[in-house]
């Protein structure tokens, strides 16, 4: 599948004989791979507190149509992309709210994190009705009220199919998509947000009652646009085929699960969907539920999202025969990311978005510091040329076979 365009950036190549390191000089390697997200200019900008000074820096920037935001962005080298063939544009890494937002860390890092992310130039936060059965959704709309961020500035998204335990509070009849909005909208202290998703299909509803009623949220104002989640591509070509039949709006993006060892759909099934009606991908899970990040390389650490008791079937995975072929092909990609001077976490993320037909890659942090390091791939995006990414294809054994170059 050739839907990408890969920058041509020289690199040296490879020494031969080069040695893997062990555990313990790789944890020290990749302290030091980390690559600065902070520059003078923003170092001194995070040392201003709400003073004088800063007070003074804001006037004379708007004075010239700038932002303390914008001198922030422009030293983390985010990049921005269209949301499918929408003129919405995303940032190329969005912050996701799933496990984290409202279970596994408190309010105070998910302020944090929202922070960094935001002054590094994310303008995307991914959230859904569900995750921690609707508290994550207060907690972000907590946080952007109390940091007062402009709502113009902002790509909220959120998720729709189960809102409850009534039989009426989950799928997605026009019932629970008008009711389920609104709840999060309430929660999220919002009048809109920019994408309204169908978490997953619903058989027990029609087709056209689903378009129905994601038109009707964003002529009323309650959503900018509409997308699916976990959709196959017969689905989401049903859904815009009901939309232009009966005269309705379609979905833009379709979000998809997207990682070294999940690569069919993304590479092969919507490729052929943004060509022909405009849907783009929006992609989770890069670090397949940090399997990538070389966590789990020598077992399942106490404080790991894979010791919790509701992700047995993840610790399941890892322990598995293919969960160790896994992790033998991550250390054999170790060599690649210390050549390139970055991290693994930071090569596979800057691997997802090597493929310019993902519109944004949505990551999940616990702390700062992780966020920190996998904000750090868009400075190796420009490293991965052709080679490189050749390099990867055959260490995984796994790149789909697709009979179409969507770029002729």
């Amino acid at each position: 599948m050739n839907l990408y365009k890969v920058a041509c950036t020289n690199i040296s190549p490879s020494k031969i004989g080069i040695q893997k390191p062990n555990e313990a000089s790789l944890k020290l390697k990749r302290q030091s791979m980390v690559p600065k997200l902070s520059s003078p200019v923003r170092r001194w900008l995070e040392g201003l507190s709400k003073q004088p000074e800063q007070m003074l820096l804001e006037k004379f920037l708007l004075m010239h149509g700038l932002s303390i935001q914008q001198i922030a962005k422009a030293a983390s080298g985010m990049r921005y992309r269209n949301l499918g063939k929408s003129g919405l544009r995303v940032s190329c890494l969005g912050l996701g709210t799933w496990v984290t937002f409202g279970g596994q860390i408190s309010d105070e890092v998910a302020e944090q994190l929202m922070t960094i992310a935001y002054e590094s130039g994310v303008n995307l936060f991914d959230t859904a009705e569900v995750y921690a059965a609707g508290k994550a959704e207060v907690i972000l709309g907590n946080i952007i009220k109390k940091k007062c961020w402009r709502r113009s500035s902002l790509v909220i998204t959120t998720k729709l199919y189960w809102g409850g335990k009534a039989e009426t509070e989950r799928g997605l009849s026009r019932k629970h998509i008008i009711e389920g909005l609104k709840a999060c909208l309430q929660r999220l202290q919002l009048e809109y947000v920019d994408v309204v998703f169908a978490n997953r299909p619903d058989n027990n509803t029609p087709m056209e009652e689903i378009v129905r009623a994601m038109t009707h949220v964003i002529n009323q104002g309650m959503a900018m646009y509409w997308g699916t989640s976990r959709w196959s591509a017969m689905e989401i070509m049903e859904a815009y085929s009901v939309a232009r039949q009966f005269n309705m709006i379609p979905p833009v993006c379709e979000q998809a699960e997207y990682h070294l060892f999940q690569r069919e759909k993304v590479e092969v099934q919507l490729p052929e969907l943004y060509h022909k009606i405009g849907v783009g991908a929006m992609t989770w899970s890069p670090l397949a539920c940090g399997i990538i990040s070389g966590k789990y390389a020598n077992g399942i650490p106490e404080s790991s999202r894979a010791s919790l008791k509701c992700y047995q079937w993840l610790k399941e995975k890892i322990v598995s025969e293919d969960g160790r072929k896994q992790q033998t092909k991550l250390k054999d990609l170790f060599p690649i990311a210390e050549r390139l001077g970055c991290t693994l976490p930071q090569l596979a993320v800057a691997w997802c978005l090597r493929n310019e037909g993902v519109s944004s890659v949505l990551l999940g942090s616990s702390n700062p510091e992780q966020l920190i390091e996998n904000l750090g791939a868009i400075q190796v995006l420009p490293k991965m040329t052709a080679h490189i990414v050749n390099e990867i294809d055959n260490i995984l054994g796994n790149k789909p076979f697709s009979k179409k170059d969507y770029r002729s």
